[in-house]
């Protein structure tokens, strides 16, 4: 029985690591969540997946990790076999794959939105803008007569965004509203493009968007990743890496892991200029939070208590999150040793 799209699939490589992750949405009516939850976590569970599923009555949304054969289970329980029945069909999945697990645990939460932008005048089951193929996006947003505008938050733009997309500067996606209120206007701008990580954020931006008087609004279909996936790197406009909300931090073209990390105190990410600057302490601040005396106390702190109890040979509760740092890390560094030994070797 075929579980999720067989395009999405076919322009897969071929799994040489571990851990496949899968990351999915899809804006559908779902009044029974809270009866969805514990038959959701408990095959999750059954089947060592991992990773966080926001379940709403506007639809799911979440990205979950495990072996390839336990995502294929999984698939199949979300599209065709589960207590989902036929709802999810058509859900924007997307897979890539991970030498390290990427979550800690599993987590199925309800929230009142799937992503939460607090307008309920946007509807993407009722109205939403005009989806663009990865393969057709440059062709658009080269045009003079397009706004492009990035709906992603600011720290996620400072890792890499489309060449001329304009950054609203948002902490989080509420504040959305308030930049279109403030810098956009309908009556001057006619054609508005918009992207995300995933395709979720301006889908349903796309439909506030339309609900406020703008007459054609287009977003990417399958956001920044499917076009990292599918795009050539010689043809791509996509400058920098694209943040994911896991322990890989970046991922770059072709979906491989990106050289971001990420602040233990402050999450947030980290280039490696940020990881050179005086403000950068490992595991206690970075150049972001650094005057903020308060957090680098209880960083120092959380670093002092794990220092302690290795010193015992005991566990601390930040040891997991600290050792799979470490890991990913010491991967990234490898991969780039390997890839500049084979540049010299020819």
């Amino acid at each position: 029985m075929t579980t999720h799209p067989p395009q999405i699939e076919a322009t897969l490589p071929q799994p040489v690591h571990p851990y496949k992750v899968m990351a999915l949405y899809k804006f559908a009516p779902l009044a029974d969540v809270e009866k969805l939850r514990a038959p959701l976590a408990g095959f999750c569970r059954a089947q060592g997946v991992k990773g966080t599923l926001i379940l709403a009555p506007e639809g799911i949304n979440g990205t979950v990790a495990g072996t390839p054969e336990a995502i294929a289970a999984l698939a199949d329980f979300l599209f065709a076999s589960g207590p989902f029945g036929t709802r999810l069909a058509g859900a924007e999945v997307k897979y890539s794959f991970a030498e390290q697990a990427p979550f800690l645990r599993m987590k199925v939460r309800l929230k009142p939105e799937i992503v939460t932008l607090r307008a309920p005048e946007a509807d993407p089951s009722r109205l939403v803008g005009t989806y663009v193929e990865p393969e057709d996006w440059n062709g658009l947003i080269a045009r003079n007569d397009v706004v492009l505008v990035d709906t992603r938050n600011a720290y996620e733009v400072g890792l890499g965004t489309f060449r001329r997309a304009l950054d609203p500067g948002t902490r989080t996606f509420v504040d959305f509203k308030d930049y279109v209120a403030r810098a956009l206007d309908p009556r001057r701008d006619k054609k508005v493009a918009m992207f995300c990580t995933g395709g979720i954020r301006c889908e349903k931006a796309s439909s506030y968007l339309l609900s406020q008087g703008f007459e054609e609004v287009f977003h990417l279909k399958g956001g920044i990743l499917k076009y990292l996936e599918v795009v050539p790197e010689s043809e791509s406009r996509f400058q920098g890496e694209c943040f994911v909300f896991d322990e890989r931090v970046s991922v770059g073209h072709g979906l491989v892991e990106g050289d971001a990390t990420l602040c233990r105190a402050c999450r947030h990410p980290l280039t490696a200029a940020d990881r050179a600057d005086a403000g950068y302490v490992e595991g206690v601040n970075c150049p972001y939070c650094a005057e903020d005396e308060a957090r680098r106390g209880a960083a120092e702190e959380r670093a002092r208590q794990i220092a302690l109890a290795a010193g015992r040979g005991a566990a601390h509760l930040g040891d997991a999150a600290q050792d799979m740092a470490a890991r990913n890390k010491a991967a990234k560094q490898a991969r780039r040793q390997a890839d500049r030994e084979r540049a010299r070797n020819g």
